[in-house]
């Protein structure tokens, strides 16, 4: 008997020490969260700029995210995921990120989802309607979701669409791709809500930039993050530094000496530059009374200043065999009305950078219209990265280029596109070196220096940055009497959706952030698919080893445990 009650006074000690352990570690646990990512891709890890962003915050920040209730297995890992991101931005910052899941339309009546509709939309925020294959034998399912959300910080919101398209990817990669999408978005509109004083952005003109309705789209949405300001070349002595980068946009006029220098010098004070630009003349509008036009060189006299910082636009048209959008053609008649057909029009091609630069990674394809190559040049001082380029089958075309219609007639040959990944956008970085350096009479930089009071420099003081696209037509947005401006981008003839604007936005972020968030678009998720017949065929097996075979081996391990622990006491008496 003494025996017994010795045993029993001993587990019940055992018993009180193993709970206390495991109270001490779940108290422990709560209060510190150490994680180990141990994916190849870090899919678990901010990047050092959200970090830094979300120490720095001095209010909470309050989100909501609309991916709330009953989704197809993409979506639903989608909303999982971003909870997960949410909940690091959270420790990270010190609590002061709150967020909450909801379903927009849930217990709405039909007013209130009209309503609802209304009140996101206004918002930037458009519902989707899925049409997602759930399993090979169940079908199709439909749901209209929002896969969106709303920041809010210091009195102020914006809103950002979590999902992401892309052309060449299936509706599986495109879920992926707007994973790895997330942390970026949500950090760069948690810093645009935190900035007190938005950076100040001038779009240049005087040499026949285009301004008006064509850039109407582009400069609405940067100026939702710049204080965006035109200035006339021409009519100021200098491009202030107080502007953070600047816009150059189709000029379609040559640029006299004094006001290179003014580019140059802004340079080199430190202001960033984005430059959008065509070298030779073509208008589409031409081809309407004519079967055929020359596309001849504007005369911009902006070769030797391009060539000083390391790169070149040439007088030149990419024409792409294998990523060209199509053209509305008359190709004969059917009865007494035209027979219209959309045919490849070779000089509008669209890129799809393989580029893991942060401005283009993961970025949809850009449309471009009578695009100039563009070449870098030996500079050593100067890092150059290809943004954007043409497919692997296309070629130049130099100028005089005459461009017929005509030519739809004939099946394009691929064997005549010979040229590869032909550069359409370049960035360049470094310290870069004034091209008026020892060609400048010394009087006048006295003059300019005294009694101007501007500074005068032959090199940057640090790197700097300059953004070369050979096209002007990247920024610009089309219109019509009945939409008015439409978005850029956007190519009426096939009502498609290019990633132009997402294009510039980036290039501007990354010209003038100086948290370095773009860091967050480098973020590539792996994506591991499951063979679906493969997975029919095994289901039953699967099915065992995860759910029989546990609890197998927990009967096994119990009887184990009974056994030994009889054989233990077995034959002892009081």
């Amino acid at each position: 008997m003494a025996v017994q009650q010795k045993n029993k006074s001993k587990s019940i000690t055992r018993f009180i020490i193993i709970a206390a352990i495991l109270l001490l570690l779940n108290i422990i646990s709560s209060r510190l969260h150490v994680k180990v990512d141990a994916t190849a891709e870090k899919r678990f890890s901010l990047s050092e700029p959200t970090k830094k962003l979300l120490k720095g915050l001095k209010e909470t920040v309050v989100i909501e995210v609309y991916l709330k209730g009953s989704f197809p297995a993409g979506f639903k890992k989608l909303s999982e995921s971003t909870r997960d991101l949410l909940q690091q931005f959270k420790e990270v910052g010190n609590g002061r990120v709150k967020f909450s899941f909801i379903n927009p339309l849930e217990g709405k009546s039909e007013k209130e989802k009209r309503d609802v509709f209304t009140n996101l939309a206004e918002k930037g925020i458009n519902p989707v309607n899925l049409k997602v294959q759930a399993d090979e034998d169940e079908g199709y399912t439909e749901k209209i979701i929002f896969p969106a959300a709303k920041i809010a910080y210091n009195q102020k919101e914006t809103a950002i669409n979590l999902l992401e398209s892309h052309l060449s990817m299936t509706p599986q990669e495109k879920l992926n791709n707007s994973e790895a999408m997330l942390e970026y978005k949500f950090a760069s509109a948690i810093k645009f809500l935190m900035e007190p004083d938005r950076k100040k952005v001038a779009y240049l003109v005087g040499h026949g930039e285009e301004l008006g309705m064509n850039t109407y789209d582009m400069l609405s949405n940067l100026e939702k993050y710049y204080d965006v300001d035109t200035l006339d070349l021409t009519q100021n002595i200098d491009i202030g530094r107080f502007y953070t980068a600047a816009i150059i946009c189709k000029p379609s006029m040559p640029f006299d000496e004094k006001n290179k220098f003014k580019i140059d010098q802004y340079i080199m004070q430190g202001g960033k530059m984005l430059m959008c630009m065509d070298i030779l003349n073509f208008n589409m509008d031409s081809l309407r009374y004519t079967d055929a036009s020359l596309a001849m060189d504007y005369g911009l006299n902006m070769e030797d200043l391009l060539f000083n910082y390391g790169v070149r636009i040439n007088p030149d048209f990419i024409e792409d065999y294998q990523q060209a959008n199509p053209i509305p053609v008359t190709v004969g008649m059917m009865g007494n009305q035209p027979d219209i057909q959309l045919l490849p029009w070779s000089d509008f091609p669209f890129s799809l950078s393989t580029s893991k630069h942060p401005i283009v990674n993961n970025l949809d394809a850009v449309i471009f219209m009578y695009a100039n190559s563009v070449d870098t040049i030996a500079n050593p001082e100067i890092h150059k990265t290809i943004l954007l380029t043409s497919s692997n089958r296309s070629r130049r075309m130099p100028s005089p280029v005459r461009i017929s219609l005509s030519n739809l007639k004939f099946k394009p040959q691929a064997e005549m596109f010979k040229e590869k990944n032909i550069p359409l956008a370049v960035l360049l970085e470094g310290k870069f070196k004034s091209i008026y350096a020892n060609r400048i009479d010394d009087n006048f930089i006295k003059v300019y220096k005294d009694s101007l009071k501007k500074p005068y420099s032959t090199v940057c003081d640090k790197d700097n940055k300059i953004i070369v696209v050979g096209d002007g037509d990247v920024f610009l947005n089309d219109y019509n009497t009945s939409r008015g401006p439409l978005e850029c981008g956007f190519y009426k003839f096939t009502e498609q959706r290019f990633a132009n604007k997402t294009f510039i936005l980036n290039c501007m972020e990354y010209l003038t952030d100086d948290y370095g968030l773009l860091e967050a678009r480098n973020k590539n998720l792996t994506l591991r698919l499951l063979d679906t017949a493969k997975v029919k065929q095994q289901k039953l097996q699967w099915q065992l080893l995860n759910i029989a075979l546990p609890a197998f081996l927990l009967m096994v391990f119990g009887s184990a445990y009974f056994f030994f622990r009889r054989k233990k006491y077995e034959g002892k008496v009081d």
